[in-house]
This record gives C-alpha cells, sequence and structure tokens, in this order.
C-alpha cells in the first residue's frame, strides 16, 4: 500500500530549489516555516530507508541529520565512528539514517548519497560529512553542485548517473515530504537528534551515549 503525505506548498519549493527557514549553523530547524499555500499529494513509497547493522540487533538508534549541519558532521567523524565500531559492526545496533533537509543543498547532497543505492549511501554520507567545509562554501549554487558531482564520482558514480539523480524532480519532492513526515512523527526540532528504541536523545558525547546503548542492552 502506497503512503502519502501532503506537502504544503512552502515545503514543496524546496524541492525545486527553493529554502526552508532555518540557519545550519545552529542545528535547529523550523519545518513548515515557510508559507503554505497549498497542498499537493506526494506518494513517499519509493524512499528507502538507509539502514546499517544485523536486523535483529536489539538496540535501534534512528538518526536525524543534515547535510549542512555542523554538529553533524562532528559526529559522524567522532561519536559514530566508535558507535559503528563498537556497537554496529558488533551485531549490537541496527542504525537506520534520515536526512534532514535545512535548505536546497542538504537536498542535494542527499540526492548524491542516495544515487549510488543503499550499498554505497554511508561511504558517499561520510565523504560528504568530511568534505563539508569544502562544498558547502564553494560559491554560487553551480559551484555547489560541481563540488558534489566530484564527490558522487570520486565513488564511482558516472556523469550520466548523477545527471539522471539530480534531474529527478519526483524523488526531490518525495525525499522532501518524507523528511516532513518523519520531523512531525518524532518531534524532530534539531539536529543530529536520535531516537534510541523509541526514547527521543539529543547529540551527546560518545561516552554518553555508550552508557545509554549499555543500559538498554542491559549491560
Amino acid at each position: 500500500m502506497k503512503r502519502r503525505v501532503f506537502l504544503s506548498g512552502g515545503v514543496a519549493a524546496l524541492a525545486v530549489g527553493g529554502y526552508l527557514s532555518a540557519d545550519p549553523s545552529s542545528g535547529h530547524l523550523l519545518v513548515g516555516a515557510a508559507n503554505a499555500q497549498e497542498t499537493k499529494e506526494i506518494d513517499t513509497s519509493s524512499i528507502v530507508e538507509m539502514v546499517q547493522g544485523d536486523p535483529d540487533a536489539p538496540v535501534t538508534i534512528i538518526e536525524y541529520a543534515s547535510y549542512t549541519c555542523p554538529h553533524c558532521a562532528a559526529f559522524q567523524t567522532g561519536a559514530y565512528q566508535d558507535i559503528k565500531k563498537n556497537y554496529i559492526d558488533t551485531g549490537k545496533v541496527r542504525l537506520i539514517y534520515r536526512e534532514v533537509y535545512f535548505d536546497r543543498y542538504g537536498l542535494w547532497a542527499s540526492m548524491v548519497a542516495r544515487c549510488g543505492g543503499p550499498e554505497k549511501f554511508f561511504g558517499i554520507s561520510e565523504m560528504i560529512y568530511k568534505g563539508q567545509n569544502e562544498w558547502t562554501r564553494a560559491g554560487d549554487a553551480n559551484a555547489i553542485v560541481e563540488e558534489l558531482r566530484k564527490i558522487g564520482r570520486l565513488a564511482g558514480l558516472d556523469n550520466d548517473t548523477l545527471d539522471a539523480c539530480f534531474q529527478d524532480g519526483d524523488k526531490a519532492q518525495a525525499l522532501v515530504a518524507w523528511f516532513q513526515d518523519n520531523a512531525e512523527v518524532d518531534e524532530v526540532t534539531a539536529t543530529p537528534s536520535f531516537i534510541v528504541n523509541g526514547k527521543k536523545v539529543a547529540n551527546i558525547p560518545y561516552e554518553e551515549f555508550s552508557a545509554l546503548i549499555d543500559a538498554e542492552l542491559g549491560n
């Protein structure tokens, strides 16, 4: 059964080049901040959840993050690496990664990360976060797109594949609708945010995250 949500006109603009009202440097977003003048029914059933780890792991973490959020990049290059090594790779944690869109650049980065499918998603995401300072400051929109394309090519995607991903307007709108729906359901107001076995958790140091996971594991 297809899942459908109603996408506000303001949020729909994000998918075609507009912006949500937000400050990426702060890590806080204003869901639905743009004025909604009309609604559009969007099918989000084609959006694939990006998942790492054993599907039967006793702990499930949902991460909400934005590719243009510096705090998310710091988490990705810091605490996430230890969580992956000690919990995801050992079968104790299943991670579900969900993108948050502050602006069109984060959406474009998401489309590149998803361009290679689930097999390449996390590898490309890591490259996007590691290069965040460079591609987000590349200049105008065309320059930013070219930097993202470079990351895609380094990940083994050819130009035709990248072109098709960037030009998929239906996918872009579906991603924005999917993000909006997820953010409202889980009451996500900042990035990175986490849902650990159903409990909402803010951005915390690895030591606190480890203690939280261990408590869920009964250790």
